[in-house]
């Protein structure tokens, strides 16, 4: 079943799941270039290439997901670890889809993005939700789920960062109780990702 196939009752009834199922990394690769696209494109493009290094790189052991009661993929949301991130991969997996030279680029400039290291918070790494199943619950579920999984984990607070055009998932985080700690302006680099600034939230977990 394709994402755009889904009906908005599906939302009504679904479970979280640790983990992302193996059959399900292509639906989980759409939904997330679904969300994250218009910020990637010019990075990760075109959508074909884009999709299979998703499907490839996204770490199974470092995303919840919510399913609805056949097993189709509703939301998803993914986290960073020490051991690495949700939708990271490596310089190799670059090279591997898009050759030596476009992989350097293209990593030098993902790493424009994600600079610094934060071994205090929880580091959140992208919350979709299916077009047309929002406002039902499953983002903040999902959020809810990171939470669980950071306390256990030992931290005392969790983090994202959400740009400026998305003021929709802004205002449900503030909702949630996070509290804006910085936003920054990226410059030139506006041009290539399609957002003028990042602002990075934090939720105390206490």
């Amino acid at each position: 079943m394709m994402l755009a196939d889904l009906n908005p009752s599906s939302a009504d009834d679904f479970e979280l799941r640790f983990g992302l199922p193996d059959d399900l990394r292509p639906d989980a690769a759409r939904l997330y270039w679904l969300a994250f696209g218009s910020k990637l494109g010019r990075l990760l493009g075109p959508e074909a290439r884009a999709l299979r290094y998703l499907e490839f790189t996204l770490r199974a052991d470092h995303a919840v997901v919510a399913l609805d009661q056949k097993d189709h993929l509703l939301g998803i949301a993914g986290f960073k670890s020490p051991a690495g991130s949700f939708a990271g991969g490596t310089l190799r997996d670059m090279q591997g889809a898009y050759g030596i030279f476009g992989a350097a680029w293209r990593s030098w400039l993902l790493s424009r993005l994600s600079r610094d290291v934060d071994n205090r918070r929880f580091l959140i790494d992208g919350i979709c939700v299916a077009p047309g199943l929002r406002s039902h619950g499953i983002g903040t579920a999902l959020i809810g789920a990171l939470c669980a999984e950071a306390r256990k984990r030992g931290y005392p607070e969790i983090r994202l960062e959400v740009i400026d055009s998305n003021r929709r998932a802004r205002d449900l985080y503030a909702r949630l109780g996070f509290a804006v700690l910085k936003t920054e302006r990226i410059g030139l680099m506006a041009y290539i990702f399609g957002f003028r600034a990042a602002t990075t939230m934090v939720l105390p977990l206490d």
